[in-house]
């Protein structure tokens, strides 16, 4: 335009006094513009060994590291912190844990926003991180057997809980923008290696801490249990440690002021001029749809993968593992899987001439999920077989327990005196196998006949439906006495060794059992509650009656058993115990879960790793922070779908875990389609904003003045 206007104009003598109001040039008085002070060159932040790396991101990435370790650590043992110490069942623990992790990935819309339009990212992470460290004391303080009952114990978990979600949810989306924003804008590549640290030290805190908290809960004892004081504190200090070092490079930070609310931005640019990017956006938003079903599938490592763990035999031969330390193999295989797939698995499926796009790694990520859960599925099964049997409705399991000195016969009469049950048990042995009982109505009363030598005894006992019971048979001078014992219900408590006593001595018997952990059983058949206890072998148990000490060997106690030991006196070598299972030890290996953690970690690679590739490569520039938060609540939506299930369906365990397989296989099947019609987009297509696009006016007008100046 500016072309256009000056060739309209006749030819102007240069000494020719120009008349026209436009002027292009004039002289410059020196007089009118006064001088400016000079200014002083900004002192560049310090590096690291003489690099283009400020000294800054190593607090970054060591606040990163203990901030994983706090948040994965206490993670890793929530659930059976709720099935053990706050003694709820399995589905509501499952679900307070999703609820929880379902929270943690929606909180960080609220610290974007804090960090964008009030606070600004620095004081965000300070503000927050005292929300977290504050949450961690409450949730440790919760974990203390001695503050309070049950109730006090829930409601500081929840508080603490809630806390941690607003903590660590807030400073998620800032941590590693603050981190980008040191680096000057020529240090691309400097930032991109920030980036590869920064993920590797959030892989680092996290295989870490879910192997070492479950060793603080389980080979620690505290009050007589678990140590799970111990085991949230220990996170609690890491998420200290965290914030302290974080504040200390407070001085070097580059500290970028509030922009305003994305969110706002957004909205005004549907509104404005960035209809387009807008349009690109919603694309992809509609990949995002069917994506929560594949992180509800993937979540539930830390929930019902833990509590399948408890029942099975954690002992590996050179190593015996808790139940939530299998959840290490989930990074530790990530770590392994991503230069495998990067360096061997791709080049290797391009050099056969298949198009292996992001879209169908996605794909077959869904796929190998699939699998791992049918993989559960198969292993739950196998565990279910090993189980006891469990009575159903106007039904009960009944043993018989002979503790005379010669053999017993036992029958249990009906209403109309037919025999229910009739069986011959020998002195201190038990029946081969529980018998099942029908009843008439939810409680009944029994009549049982009793012959021993030549002694008919009749004695009638209650029982209720849905109940294990044992009929425990004892020696009374020359006759026989019966006595009908509940057994409790989950008496292994899911995994855990439990152990209970009958005790035939005259005088009550104090018993050790180790770590805190002692018994008291009555004289003349008294019989205890049943005691969890750690695995183990037992060749010296202490204990004493009112005048006298003697020592117990229970030999080895395996992972899920229940165990019956009787105290005898019969022999001149002092009390001696008999033993015998009422539930008989796991036998299948931990190991078996190693195969649905390498199906499910593969699947993490190809899936969540390609997925933040191909969103980041689809987003307009102005869209790029937005979608990463939308790919954060995919996740935050997987959670919620699990806690739905696990509260309204109602299905067996094994059953579940073929429904979740089930749903991400429609899933698949949809998301295929959905990439099948899905078109790319290439980078040259992706549009720069406006705003990115007009320093380059400026500039050139700027160009543009001078050359008409030098002219």
């Amino acid at each position: 335009m500016l072309e256009e206007r000056e060739s309209k104009k006749p030819a102007m003598n240069p000494f020719q006094k120009n008349e026209s109001k436009e002027t292009f040039f004039s002289p410059v008085s020196t007089e009118e513009v006064p001088p400016q002070p000079p200014r002083l060159p900004k002192k560049p932040p310090p590096k690291i060994c003489g690099s283009n790396y400020p000294l800054s991101i190593a607090f970054i990435v060591v606040n990163e590291f203990c901030e994983r370790f706090s948040y994965y650590g206490m993670k890793a043992v929530l659930t059976l912190y709720f099935l053990y110490f706050l003694h709820w069942n399995e589905d509501t623990s499952t679900s307070v844990y999703h609820a929880f992790s379902s929270l943690c990935y929606f909180t960080p819309i609220l610290g974007a926003a804090i960090a964008d339009s009030w606070l600004g990212k620095f004081k965000t992470i300070i503000s927050l991180s005292l929300v977290y460290v504050l949450g961690h004391v409450i949730k440790s303080l919760g974990a203390l057997p001695i503050l309070g009952g049950h109730t006090v114990h829930t409601v500081l978990s929840l508080i603490g809980l809630s806390l941690i979600a607003l903590g660590t949810g807030g400073i998620k989306p800032c941590v590693a923008a603050f981190g980008g924003d040191q680096f000057e804008k020529n240090h691309e590549e400097e930032r991109t290696r920030y980036f590869s640290v920064f993920y590797l030290s959030i892989n680092a805190g996290s295989l870490i801490s879910t192997f070492i908290t479950p060793m603080l809960r389980g080979d620690v004892q505290c009050f007589g249990e678990d140590c799970y004081a111990l085991a949230f504190g220990v996170p609690g200090l890491l998420m200290v440690i965290a914030l302290v070092v974080f504040a200390m490079g407070s001085k070097m930070y580059k500290k970028t002021p509030p922009e305003g609310n994305v969110v706002t931005q957004v909205v005004k640019c549907i509104w404005k001029q960035l209809i387009t990017d807008v349009k690109a956006l919603t694309r992809v938003l509609l990949l995002y749809i069917p994506l929560p079903m594949f992180w509800a599938l993937l979540e539930q490592q830390g929930s019902r993968w833990t509590l399948q763990a408890t029942r099975m035999n954690r002992n590996l031969g050179f190593i015996v593992l808790q139940p939530d330390q299998m959840q290490v193999l989930n990074p530790l295989l990530v770590l392994i899987f991503i230069p495998l797939f990067d360096l061997v698995i791709y080049p290797l499926v391009s050099k056969c001439g298949i198009n292996f796009s992001s879209l169908r790694k996605m794909a077959v990520g869904m796929i190998l999920a699939c699998l791992a859960f049918a993989v559960v599925a198969v292993v739950e099964i196998k565990i279910n077989e090993m189980a006891p049997p469990q009575p159903g409705p106007r039904e009960i399991f009944l043993q018989v327990l002979n503790l005379a000195d010669d053999e017993v016969n036992v029958a249990v009469l009906g209403d109309e005196n037919n025999f229910l049950l009739t069986e011959s048990v020998k002195s201190f042995q038990k029946m081969s196998h529980p018998s099942k009982l029908h009843l008439k109505a939810e409680s009944q009363n029994f009549q049982f006949h009793l012959k021993y030598h030549n002694l008919s005894v009749y004695t009638e006992h209650s029982v209720e439906e849905k109940q294990w019971y044992s009929l425990v048979i004892g020696q009374d001078g020359k006759s026989i006495s019966s006595m009908m014992v509940k057994d409790a219900e989950n008496i292994t408590t899911n995994g855990m060794t439990a152990v209970r006593f009958v005790n035939t001595l005259h005088k009550e018997v104090n018993i050790n059992l180790g770590a805190d952990s002692s018994l008291s059983v009555g004289e003349d058949y008294g019989v205890s509650a049943y005691k969890t206890v750690q695995t183990g072998e037992y060749p010296e148990v202490h204990c004493r009656t009112e005048d006298d000490d003697f020592l117990l060997n229970l030999g080895l106690l395996d992972f899920g058993a229940a165990y019956l030991f009787v105290i005898t006196n019969n022999t001149n070598q002092g009390p001696q115990v008999w033993k015998t299972e009422d539930i008989p030890a796991n036998k299948i290996s931990i190991a078996w879960q190693l195969p649905q953690y390498i199906l499910v970690s593969a699947g993490e690679v190809m899936f969540s790793v390609t997925g933040l590739e191909f969103s980041y490569s689809q987003a307009p520039s102005s869209m790029k922070s937005v979608l990463q938060a939308a790919w954060l609540l995919t996740i935050g939506v997987g959670n919620v779908i699990v806690l739905a299930v696990a509260q309204f369906s109602g299905l067996v365990q094994w059953a579940e875990f073929i429904l979740f397989s089930c749903l991400l296989l429609l899933v698949f099947l949809i998301f295929s389609i959905m990439g099948y019609y899905y078109v790319p987009v290439k980078s040259e297509d992706i549009k720069e904003p406006e705003d990115k696009q007009m320093p380059h006016i400026q500039e050139d007008m700027t160009n543009l003045e001078t050359n008409n100046t030098k002219l």
